[in-house]
């Protein structure tokens, strides 16, 4: 799960319908995202071709990510990601190069970063050099914010050689798939997703790491980390108001424009997961991608899935088109609402969910019992580029179910 960030981006794959005048490489490609100050955000694509068609597809680490709604003119591409409200405009420079700008939606206005992408290059180059210093294993995390704040996470790395992958945990959600290489005592990792557009540089001095995070266009944060196998983190605490009887109601618009309530006859006397999320949220897509795959599963036990989102505006037409987005990528079957409360309202539960304290991170998963009751608040979801941590949060979700079933 993660807060609201003002950076999101990149994407993750796609098939282009090119003309005659359209001829890529295929094969690996470096892509970049040009940041003001100079330090750039490096992520991998590869092509494939299928006739005419040529095949993008954005890799991160085991993640190949594709999209085929791609608009074609002349030496010119519109590349829209296939989940969230961000896309490429390019030019086809030759063969092996293409140069344009990222555009990512956002609540008051996008953000437009300088892109280009060259082929037969790799998102790190490796040099020859002396023997890597190892990163592999647990990292106690701290990042300084730029007011000076200091935000706790927990950093997870494998290493095969020069080569480095795992992803980042904070108290609200992962970083999703990093990687990246070691070289000598030099660390750097990089991911993009479509919204996460991230990069770690580091250099490792008497077993500490020390650099800068760079996320989108925004300031980079410092950052140092201890080796430390005991490192946790305190999720962020949302629970039923004190007093409160345990029951919850809302009715809210499904993506066809119809009102969806907790009194109608589909979830009486069924478990309910609520999935409190958002269009824009990278982590909501790995919880979406988990739910809807658990549902298609599982309805049959008894149990319901309703999806509660909060858009970066109050436009219906335009939270329908981004979260049918979602619903079309991961197939759901389950209800998806759109509360009509932004993200950043800071009034977004009294307006919604006014029976709990505050919603702070998303996702959020609320469990209901059979009676509709409040059972259980979770705030700690981590995707599957997190690894074991993804694999715990599965097992714990399926005990969560089966003691609601029983």
């Amino acid at each position: 799960m993660i807060r609201k960030y003002g950076f999101f981006g990149l994407f993750m794959t796609f098939s282009l319908f090119c003309n005659a005048q359209l001829h890529l490489q295929a094969g690996k490609w470096k892509g970049t995202l040009q940041r003001q100050d100079g330090h750039h955000i490096p992520f991998e694509l590869e092509i494939e071709k299928q006739g005419k068609k040529h095949i993008f597809y954005i890799i991160n680490d085991t993640e190949r990510m594709r999209t085929e709604d791609v608009i074609t003119s002349k030496d010119s591409l519109l590349i829209k990601m296939p989940v969230f409200e961000s896309y490429f405009r390019v030019k086809v420079i030759n063969k092996d190069s293409l140069n344009g700008v990222w555009v990512k939606g956002g609540s008051a206005k996008d953000l437009v970063m300088p892109f280009y992408a060259i082929s037969g290059r790799s998102r790190f180059p490796q040099k020859a050099s002396e023997e890597p210093q190892q990163v592999a294993g647990k990292w106690k995390i701290e990042f300084t914010r730029a007011d000076q704040t200091k935000r706790p996470a927990i950093g997870e790395f494998s290493q095969e050689g020069q080569n480095i992958r795992g992803s980042v945990l904070t108290p609200a959600g992962d970083y999703r798939y990093l990687a990246g290489i070691m070289a000598a005592d030099s660390m750097f990792l990089s991911t993009f997703d479509g919204v996460h557009a991230l990069f770690f540089a580091a250099k490792i001095t008497s077993g500490e790491l020390k650099g800068n995070y760079y996320s989108s266009a925004s300031i980079p944060e410092p950052w140092v980390a201890v080796k430390d196998e005991n490192a946790s983190l305190d999720p962020p605490v949302t629970t039923l108001k004190e007093g409160a009887d345990g029951f919850i109601d809302f009715s809210f618009k499904d993506l066809e424009g119809n009102k969806v309530s907790l009194k109608d006859k589909r979830f009486r006397d069924k478990v309910v997961v609520l999935q409190l999320m958002g269009s824009w949220c990278p982590n909501c897509m790995d919880e979406m991608a988990f739910l809807s795959e658990y549902y298609r599963k599982n309805k049959n036990r008894g149990i319901e899935v309703i999806a509660l989102a909060y858009e970066l505006s109050t436009d219906e037409a335009r939270s329908r088109k981004s979260l049918k987005k979602f619903q079309n990528q991961f197939k759901v079957e389950y209800p998806m609402l759109i509360t009509g409360v932004t993200v950043g309202d800071p009034q977004r539960t009294e307006k919604t969910l006014p029976q709990l304290t505050q919603i702070k991170v998303f996702p959020t998963t609320v469990f209901l019992d059979k009676k509709g009751r409040v059972s259980k608040i979770n705030t700690s979801f981590y995707g599957p580029g997190t690894g074991k941590y993804h694999t715990a949060y599965k097992e714990e979700f399926e005990k969560t179910i089966t003691k609601l079933l029983e």
